[in-house]
């Protein structure tokens, strides 16, 4: 096993709120269907692992936000769920797991990921 990557971002849940709400469209472009159903503390929450999902593939250029979905069955970790340009740049790297930590306190959501090849 070898670490290949890390990535971590915050993200002020408030401030997300305010740009979603100017910016009505701004969720389609950022968020699956399914993301989207969830409270904007959840969106926070995935919008940190999607960037630091880029930072640990070393910002590829062609990345959408659409490549990376955060996904979560009733209380399990959540998991990281990675297609499109995201998961071939995983696959150059010789990802073979993808771990992702999220953390919400005082109106900022963090999330931490570490790709890792076998």
């Amino acid at each position: 096993m070898s670490i290949v990557g890390i990535g971590v971002d915050v993200v002020d849940v408030a401030r997300l709120g305010q740009r979603l709400a100017r910016v009505p469209r701004l969720a389609e472009k950022l968020f699956t269907p399914a993301e989207r159903l969830l409270p904007l503390r959840s969106l926070a929450g995935r919008f940190a692992a999607k960037e630091a999902v880029g930072k640990a593939l070393g910002n590829p250029g062609d990345l959408s936000w659409h490549d990376v979905e955060v996904t979560r069955r009733d209380g399990a970790a959540p998991v990281l769920v990675v297609r499109g340009a995201a998961a071939e740049r995983g696959a150059e790297l010789g990802v073979r797991a993808w771990h992702l930590s999220l953390s919400h306190d005082a109106g900022i959501a963090t999330a931490f990921v570490v790709l890792e090849t076998s």
